[in-house]
Formats: C-alpha cells, sequence, structure tokens
C-alpha cells in the first residue's frame, strides 16, 4: 500500500512537470510584450472636438480610437495597445517601434471620411454626418443595408441629384471602403446604402468606418515616452533573472524549514507559475513590468499560503494528534485564513482595476489573476498532494514536517 501511493505522488508529479517542461517553450515564446519590455513607444492624447459647442462624448471617444486602431494596422505595426482613458483621453502604446516620427505623424493626422464623385471630386466629408448616425437595417429582401443621416437635407439633395447613374465612392482617410450607386436624388437627411447580397458583418464594418469618419474630435498629444529595444530587453532580462533567483531561494528555503510541506509548497509553486503564465497568454495580455511585479508579489503570497498551511499542520502535531488528524485539523483551520487575505487582496486590486489607468489596470488585472491561480494550486493541490504523502505511511515522523519529536505532547 505504501509502495503503490507513493508511486500514485510520483506519478502525478511527474506528469506534472512533464507537461510544464514540454509547453513551457511555446507559452513563453506567445507572451507578448509590452513596450517597457520590448522597447517602442508611448503617447497620450488628448480629444477635443473640432466644431465650437462640441462635446467629446465616450462612445465618440471609443470610435476615435477604433479609428486609430485600424490607421495603425494599416501601418504594419503589431499588436499596439489603444485605450481611451477618462473622458478625454486615448492612450496609444506600440512596442517594437523604430520608424516613431512616422507613425506618430500617421497619428496626427485627422480622421478623414469622404464621399467622392466618379472624378475624385470631393462632395461629402465627416462633418456633414451626424456623429454616429450610420445603422444597420435590413430592406424588402432581408438583406443588409446600412442607413446614414446628414445634418443638411439640402446638401444630401443637390449631391445625389449631381450623381444619378453614377457611384458616389466612400473613402476614410484614401482607402476606398464602399463604392455605392445612386439610382435616384434623395430629398431629406436620410439615405440607404444597399450592399447586395453582402453579410450582416460586412455592413456592421461599413457601419463603424462610416461612425469613425463622422466624429469631429482633434488629438492634442499631451505626453510621449520612447524606449529602446535594448534597453527594453536588459529591463526583461535583468527583472527575469531577479524573479528565477529570489524565487529559488524560497523555495530552497520552503524545503529546508518545513521539509514535506516545503516540498509540496515547491511542486505547487512551480505549477502556479505555469498556469499563471498559460492563463495572461489565453487572456492575450501584455506583459509589462508593473505586471511582472504583480507576478512576483503573487508567487510571495503562494508561499504565504502555504507556510500557514505548514505551521498549522506543525500546530497540530505538537498537540499528539495522527498526521492525518493534523492534516485535516491543520488544512481545515489555515483555509478561512487565507481566503480572507485573497478575498481582501481582490477586493483591493478590483478597486485599482476601475479607478487606475494605464499600467495600473494591468498590475490589477494580473493581481487578480494570480491570486485566482494561486488558490488552485497552493490550496486544493498541496491539500491533495499532501494527502496523497501522509495517507502512505511513509513520512509519519513529526521531523519530516519540521517538529521535534520532544515538542510533542501526549494526548
Amino acid at each position: 500500500m505504501v509502495i503503490k501511493r507513493l508511486l500514485a505522488f510520483v506519478a502525478v508529479v511527474v506528469v506534472l512537470f512533464g507537461a510544464i517542461i514540454w509547453t513551457s517553450p511555446s507559452i513563453l515564446k506567445d507572451v507578448k510584450l509590452g513596450l517597457d519590455l520590448k522597447g517602442g513607444f508611448e503617447v497620450l492624447y488628448e480629444a477635443s472636438p473640432f466644431d465650437e459647442g462640441g462635446v467629446v462624448t465616450p462612445e465618440s471617444l471609443k470610435q476615435t480610437a477604433k479609428a486609430l486602431e485600424k490607421r495603425i494596422d494599416q501601418s504594419g505595426v503589431a499588436e499596439p495597445e489603444i485605450l481611451p482613458e477618462g473622458t478625454n483621453r486615448i492612450r496609444v502604446r506600440l512596442p517594437g517601434v523604430e520608424n516613431e516620427e512616422e507613425i506618430r505623424d500617421l497619428l496626427a493626422k485627422p480622421i478623414n471620411l469622404t464621399f467622392r464623385a466618379p472624378d475624385g471630386t470631393i462632395m461629402l466629408d465627416g462633418r456633414d454626418f451626424k456623429e454616429n448616425s450610420a445603422g444597420v437595417a435590413r430592406d424588402n429582401l432581408n438583406r443588409p443595408i446600412v442607413t446614414i443621416e446628414l445634418k443638411d437635407s439640402n446638401k444630401l439633395y443637390e449631391v445625389t441629384s449631381q450623381l444619378v447613374g453614377q457611384s458616389l465612392s466612400i473613402y476614410l482617410d484614401e482607402e476606398l471602403i464602399s463604392d455605392p450607386r445612386v439610382n435616384y436624388p434623395i430629398p431629406g437627411s436620410s439615405a440607404q446604402i444597399s450592399l447586395g447580397d453582402s453579410k450582416v458583418s460586412e455592413a456592421e464594418y461599413l457601419r463603424d468606418l462610416i461612425n469613425m469618419g463622422s466624429l469631429p474630435l482633434k488629438l492634442t498629444e499631451k505626453y510621449t515616452q520612447s524606449v529602446g529595444a535594448k534597453l527594453g530587453l536588459q529591463s526583461l532580462n535583468d527583472t527575469v533573472k531577479a524573479g528565477v533567483i529570489g524565487s529559488l531561494i524560497v523555495l530552497f528555503f520552503m524545503m529546508i524549514v518545513f521539509r514535506v510541506p516545503g516540498v509540496v509548497a515547491s511542486i505547487s509553486i512551480i505549477t502556479y507559475a505555469w498556469l499563471l503564465v498559460l492563463v495572461h497568454n489565453w487572456l492575450g495580455a501584455t506583459l509589462t513590468l508593473p505586471g511582472i511585479a504583480a507576478f512576483v508579489l503573487g508567487v510571495g503570497m503562494s508561499v504565504d499560503a502555504n507556510i500557514i498551511t505548514a505551521e498549522r499542520i506543525k500546530e497540530e502535531i505538537r498537540s499528539g494528534k495522527s498526521m492525518a488528524s493534523s492534516l485535516k485539523a491543520g488544512s481545515k483551520n489555515s483555509f478561512r485564513t487565507i481566503m480572507d487575505a485573497n478575498i481582501t487582496s481582490i477586493i483591493a486590486s478590483a478597486a485599482l482595476y476601475v479607478i487606475g489607468d494605464g499600467a495600473i489596470k494591468g498590475f490589477a488585472l494580473t493581481m487578480i489573476f494570480s491570486i485566482i491561480v494561486s488558490v488552485i494550486t497552493n490550496i486544493y493541490l498541496s491539500r491533495f498532494l499532501l494527502s496523497m504523502l501522509v495517507h502512505s505511511n511513509a513520512f509519519m515522523k513529526p521531523k519530516y514536517y519540521g517538529v521535534k519529536e520532544e515538542d510533542v505532547r501526549a494526548l
């Protein structure tokens, strides 16, 4: 029975570590690095209305950020981060960019939506349309159409009267995004763009592009930061090296002081680190220096959870209980303390995420998921592995748990 349970424990650990070793290279390769680790630049823009009396709405800010992202995607920059912040700001992070001035000039250009005649003459532009008025509807044959609405109904009638039987091409910047035909003069301020047998997703895409171009927002650069690729790589190497050295010291300390529970804690902490990177990639999150700080802090909290459990087990052993009873009582008594600390940390991290911006949000999100992964590995996995060892009856002496024989009281 002893051999079978020990072999089961070894099998679980071998399979677990085999999965970690096998998948780690591809997992680490897929980690998205932020500009502070990869190099690149960051710009903070302040948005303001072009027209006097205009306002910056959350929707207009969101659509402007989408327009900037589309523009950057076309330039070939990989994995840009373009996020609205507060009520009138947009933060742009572009890791791995070397042609900084060229990209900044591209971002600074106003978003230019134009409707052009066949000879290239601009008949309408984004300022002629009501903000976010483009929508998607269905025609009589249940095909998707895009509806648009102008500020001046006379202007729409004027333009369509001149171009009956011709195309009124739609451009965003200098990219042709649609080429509808004018069938008759359109009275009023509303019009429809028929897309034939196109899919609803294509109609929604055109709607979003038109809404982007109709936003009367201008962007003023308020803050910029550049990080060289070599500096970013050095920061990454130094941080990883410090984290690995610190973690090894902690794991060695756990095994020396707590013996068997320390070995189990080391297994669960290594599993925790692997799972956290896996979850990070699954979420598509970008790893930054604050994120690494949250990662390392999570390792510290994982160690703390194991120490609390191990100390509770030692107390039960000193009271004279059997190893199985000590494990059960120690795990039960430590659970509430650990969960109280973790829930408090999650609440604090959630507050940081809601209130904070930029790097603070990244730190808070990493902390939340690190705590969730820590609960799975450093409470449930540790308890499962330790239970297998205790019930194998191979490690029944108090010294295997860091307790001296003379400290054990008789019941």
